[in-house]
């Protein structure tokens, strides 16, 4: 565990201080020319055509990582492994960064420069919609792509955890995503649903510890979180309900200290209250985890 949240914090850091690097090396055109090879070689009617034929692509790359990960876990004291996961974590992270893509939405001069900024929010096939509510989704939907079903899968499986994901994603919902024939594309987005789903209900768990638990709890039932269905919708309507919540208690706070007119107010929470509070709100939920990961290896070194 130690290794994997050193891991972590260098894959997270180096995406920060090094983006021209990040932006340099979160290349994927290798899957594309991969998913175009497999089409190519399989028939109609085939097993590469059916529900299941997205794990033809996803187990060779995902099987050698994993060999490599357990190759490289004794040698050096773990030092190579250490390196192979934080290289794997970082090319897997994103490969957009989050916060600047947020920031350019804000610093946008006029609504279409605004509009072409919240673009990189949304899949390349919808249209980037700028009202508050539609901009909570999108943050928190990338938040999910980018940063913890990431980060989730690399906790739990290592490396090949992290890289499962990434392909999993592109092949759902990427630029690579009509390669894949139509059974087969419905594969892949049910399976990143049901590699979504229980990074949406701990992202859930982590919003009402670090905001308004009764908020959170209400929407997630409402949003039918509570079911067992493969659905992660629910994330949507809590990440919403919770800025809404943030935003009505800033608003009552301005308003005990005296501003009392409903423009004043709108004048101090600034433009786009909404996507700063998402923004917010996970980057609060990123630090929850990480402090979560040191707890365990506090507790793994004091046992």
């Amino acid at each position: 565990m130690s290794t994997t949240l050193i891991a972590v914090v260098i894959a997270l850091l180096l995406g920060h201080v090094a983006q021209s690097l990040a932006a340099s090396v979160r290349h994927y055109g290798w899957w594309g020319n991969w998913l175009r090879w497999l089409g190519s070689r399989f028939g109609e009617g085939g097993a590469w055509r059916g529900r299941y034929g997205i794990a033809i692509a996803l187990l060779p790359p995902v099987i050698t990582v994993g060999l490599f990960q357990l190759a490289l876990d004794e040698p050096l004291l773990g030092l190579a492994g250490l390196l192979l996961g934080v290289a794997v974590l970082f090319y897997a992270w994103g490969p957009r960064d989050l916060d600047l893509d947020v920031d350019a939405i804000v610093d946008a001069q006029d609504p279409v420069a605004r509009r072409d900024a919240a673009a990189r929010l949304w899949p390349h096939d919808k249209t980037p919609t700028l009202d508050g509510p539609a901009l909570v989704d999108a943050v928190f939907r990338n938040s999910l792509r980018r940063w913890f079903g990431v980060l989730f899968w690399f906790l739990l499986l290592g490396a090949c955890g992290a890289l499962l994901y990434r392909l999993a994603a592109l092949s759902a919902e990427g630029d690579e995503a009509h390669l894949l024939p139509g059974e087969n594309a419905a594969g892949a987005r049910a399976l990143l649903t049901l590699l979504d789903w229980p990074v949406a209900q701990l992202m859930t768990l982590s919003m009402a510890l670090v905001g308004n638990f009764d908020t959170v709890l209400g929407a997630w039932k409402d949003g039918g979180g509570a079911s067992l269905q493969l659905d992660t919708g629910f994330l949507g309507a809590v990440a919403r309900a919770s800025v809404r919540s943030e935003i009505a208690d800033e608003a009552q706070d301005y308003a005990e200290s005296g501003v009392s007119t409903a423009s004043a107010i709108a004048s101090s929470l600034g433009e786009l209250p909404e996507l700063r509070d998402a923004m917010s709100l996970v980057w609060r939920i990123l630090l929850l985890w990480l402090a979560v990961i040191a707890l365990f290896v506090i507790a793994g070194w004091v046992t």
